[in-house]
């Protein structure tokens, strides 16, 4: 599990995979210089609830993977997470559209 250091002090803490996504989601955003919000349920372990960071150019961002390789990505999963990042409500950390077999 990896996690995304935000302005140096916050963590959330993620899924290698799902954080793999998010981080071109966050990339391509901040290469654009456009702000976001990024939302996200709380796990087990914290107080019931959720979280949403305002995302910004200016404050610092770090993406911290447990596994030293890069897991394949899946497109659909990296557009889904684009159209929630264009919305008003920001990232919102959608599930992995897995495509089904055809027969």
């Amino acid at each position: 599990m990896g996690y995304i250091q935000y302005d140096g002090t916050s963590q959330l803490h993620i899924e290698d995979r799902a954080l793999a996504h998010i981080k071109v989601v966050v990339a391509t955003k901040l290469r654009r210089n456009e702000s976001f919000t990024l939302s996200w349920r709380h796990t087990d372990d914290e107080p019931g609830g959720r979280s949403t960071i305002w995302v910004h150019p200016s404050i610092p961002l770090r993406f911290t993977f447990d596994e030293p390789e890069s897991p394949p990505l899946n497109v659909k999963w990296i557009e889904q997470l684009m159209h929630t990042a264009n919305s008003s409500g920001g990232i919102q950390l959608v599930d992995e559209m897995l495509d089904s077999p055809t027969d």
